[in-house]
């Protein structure tokens, strides 16, 4: 039988605390899964809805953007998958009478772990100029509503089309339509603050912003290195494909400031010996500090270059551009300079180096612990280069894997969510659509929240997520979003950007990836990217949580009737009924969609094309790949301060949070800790158990503070801390951002650790 939600806010007063776990997953995650997925759905429909989890005829998880291998378990799921399921196919619910009972001010002041517990919205509400409190209202009068602050505004680009990486293919590329359609650029997207350093670095480099490997590659390799990422808790499938590359004959070095459980031993769920042994993932353990692996990485190419017979001269000479100049700085690399900025022993470098020259197929899998930095471009470019040297992109077993945290979050760009799109892109959209649209480069998530603080944006348009909590320097940040005349979410849940809202707001329930979706023409399809370019259809099989519910298609599809009108020659009516009629759309507009609709008829979907993996072809400035030589960068940190980073725990998917405890780090019944290496912290006078309050430091000489944190003594490298957000996005200014992807830099925040009033 389904629990019921919280009627109070938990107290988190005291966490508590014990030693960190060496091993992830195993029957603890199978415990936790079933516990919470039957809180949530009850007995029968937890079994119904978790069978049908990234099955071929079935749904695709709305957690991670890790791909399906070609043959499925029957359970093919995680433990955070299983929870992100469960939250959205629960038997809760959100209807007017909450709203009632709830005015904004008291919303407000709710953690977000209590507003997502409260279940599903069922209604459209609407919160009118100077009201305390939502109201149910027809769709009809939502549209009318956001049709006239749309039409009202002094130009288009006043406007904000935000997107989150839950959106289907289908959804974002009529999304994008309309809002080019309407005359505006402004499509900031949740990749604006993770892998937009990727992308930005891998587009010059390569020629194309995405990873080059399939999972088979990662079958097939000697050498796979994991930096700044912790699979366990955010992509715990890739943890399967660890081990069976390990079984393969693979080495895995794991490169992170924090030792992580999912790389330390995995218990496979999947397999009697998985559940019994387990296997040990790790073969070396570089505890690097925060911000220094483009010092690492950019030593070990020196370090190749020096050994005879290390470079593989013909790929370097036939296909790549820029060599000489790159073989100049690595060959300055300096090896002082690189232990300060690492942390790290010679030691541990040279036992890298001689894994690195015994592998004949490396692959660099990587996340936010490379890319929100300041030097998050010029860091990943190194990796580039790393992989350049010894031919390691273009053949099997070897590549870049930049692994995307959100479930579609890579399909959303390739269908054109991006403020700055190829002039290719909007060339063939005009062609199809017989519109001409906007060629002007519009707001990224930064310039997105500055535009609304400066009063040059009024309305916010968010296609799912929690933007209020996801973005850097909350305080700036839900200041801006108070002055927009209109704020509107089209949501499953209850977050917090629906308690911080312009002058008017609205909040318009939708769909989730578990539900059945009916339209005029039948019963419909959405289609989904993974991180490794492959696409395929996800089919809600469960009853919608209510009959006001609309799919993210519709509400585009009828938004744009309405404020576009008879003028718009675009076929929306059609589109909506029929989401076939998009996908022959797409393949007409988006390169490697051909016949689209016959080729994601195949269970396993397909795989887009990719010239640098395909037929070493790359499609950069130069026609080849491109070795870059930036100086090396690393933070500096004054005396008396740490370097944190943000993070997520295990009970959290993103921004939403499932749950109190971080399991495998040893934390329960609390998210306000901050772990700090024992010997900083004695160096600081804080005691295990001793409060204390974050308070970050910046050039602009701006105090922002996040108070009352549990210090937690914790193996972190020297000079480095870490806590979770959203708590903690209060002390990343807006403008500390990476350089070219203007990324918010939430894994390099100086601080200083002050006594806290909660002590």
């Amino acid at each position: 039988m389904a629990g019921k939600p919280p009627q109070s806010d938990p107290v988190q007063d005291a966490p508590q605390v014990a030693e960190p776990k060496h091993t992830a997953a195993g029957l603890p995650a199978i415990g936790h899964s079933l516990r919470m997925a039957q809180r949530q759905m009850g007995v029968k429909r937890t079994a119904l809805t978790l069978l049908r989890v990234n099955q071929k005829d079935g749904f695709d998880c709305p957690g991670c953007a890790w791909p399906e291998p070609e043959h499925r378990h029957t359970a093919e799921f995680c433990e955070n998958g299983a929870k992100a399921v469960a939250e959205e196919a629960t038997l809760r619910r959100v209807t007017p009478d909450f709203f009632a009972a709830h005015p904004v001010s008291d919303l407000a002041t709710r953690s977000g772990y209590w507003l997502g517990q409260q279940g599903r919205l069922t209604h459209p509400m609407y919160l009118a100029e100077g009201a305390d409190r939502y109201e149910a209202v027809p769709w009809e009068r939502a549209f009318d509503i956001i049709a006239e602050e749309l039409t009202g505004l002094a130009s288009p680009d006043e406007a904000l089309f935000y997107t989150s990486g839950r959106t289907s293919n289908e959804a974002a590329f009529l999304y994008q339509l309309f809002a080019r359609e309407f005359g505006t650029n402004n499509l900031p997207d949740c990749s604006n603050m993770c892998h937009e350093s990727s992308g930005s670095a891998l587009n010059e480099t390569i020629g194309i912003g995405k990873g080059s490997v399939l999972l088979d590659d990662l079958y097939q390799a000697d050498l796979i290195i994991v930096a700044g990422q912790n699979p366990g808790t955010n992509h715990p499938r890739m943890l399967s494909a660890l081990e069976k590359a390990k079984s393969n004959g693979a080495k895995i070095i794991t490169v992170n400031p924090l030792p992580e459980a999912g790389m330390e031993r995995f218990k496979n769920p999947q397999t009697p010996q998985g559940m019994v042994k387990g296997a040990a993932l790790t073969d070396l353990f570089l505890q690097i500090r925060l911000g220094g692996d483009q010092a690492l990485f950019r030593l070990l190419n020196k370090l190749i270059l020096e050994t005879e017979g290390a470079v593989d001269e013909t790929f370097v000479g036939e296909h790549t551009h820029g060599y000489e100049e790159f073989a100049e700085a690595a060959r300055a690399a300096d090896w002082d300079e690189t232990l300060t900025a690492t942390g790290l022993t010679r030691e541990r470098i040279d036992e890298a180096l001689s894994m690195v020259l015994a592998s004949k197929r490396t692959i660099v899998c990587w996340a936010m612990g490379l890319t929100q930095h300041k030097h998050s471009v010029p860091t990943i470019r190194e990796v580039v280069n790393f992989l350049l040297l010894r031919g390691n992109i273009g053949r099997p077993g070897a590549g870049v894997c930049p692994v995307r945290g959100h479930s579609n979050v890579q399909g959303d760009r390739t269908m054109g969510i991006f403020e700055r799109p190829a002039p290719a892109f909007l060339d063939a959209l005009e062609k199809e659509f017989g519109f001409a649209p906007p060629r002007g480069h519009g707001y990224d998530v930064v310039r997105a929240i500055r535009a609304m603080r400066d009063d040059k944006a009024k309305v916010f348009f968010a296609m799912g997520g929690n933007f209020v909590s996801a973005s850097p320097d909350t305080e700036v940040t839900e200041a801006a979003m108070r002055r927009a005349r209109l704020t509107v979410h089209v949501s499953t849940k209850l977050n917090r950007s629906h308690a911080v809202t312009g002058a008017r707001a609205l909040i318009l329930p939708t769909l989730g990836r578990t539900e059945r979706d009916l339209q005029g023409g039948g019963e419909q399809f959405v289609t989904v990217e993974d991180s490794m370019g492959m696409v395929h259809a996800s089919r809600g099989r469960l009853e919608p949580a209510s009959a006001q519910l609309l799919s993210e298609p519709a509400i585009v599809c009828r938004l744009a009737r309405r404020v576009l009108g008879h003028e718009s020659r675009t076929p929306w009516e059609e589109f909506e009924k029929d989401y076939a009629t998009v996908r022959d759309r797409i393949a007409r507009v988006v390169p490697g969609f051909d016949d689209f609709n016959t080729r994601v008829a195949d269970p396993a979907g397909f795989a887009l094309p990719h010239a640098p993996r395909d037929e070493r072809r790359f499609p950069t400035a130069t026609g080849k790949a491109n070795f870059t030589a930036a100086p090396v960068e690393y933070p500096k940190v004054p005396e008396g301060r740490l370097l944190l980073q943000t993070l997520r725990s295990h009970d959290q998917y993103n921004t939403t949070i499932y749950g109190l405890d971080d399991r495998y780090r040893g934390i329960k019944n609390g998210r306000r800790v901050v772990l700090v290496n024992p010997e900083d912290a004695r160096e600081l006078g804080l005691a295990d158990g001793s409060y204390t309050d974050l308070v970050s430091e910046w050039k602009d000489g701006v105090e922002r503070r996040a108070a009352g944190f549990r210090v937690v003594h914790y193996p972190t490298a020297r000079g480095c801390a870490a806590a979770y957000y959203p708590e903690t996005n209060v002390l990343v200014p807006l403008d500390a951002t990476a350089d070219t992807s203007n990324t918010p830099a939430s894994k390099s925040v100086v601080v200083r650790l002050e006594q806290s009033a909660t002590n």
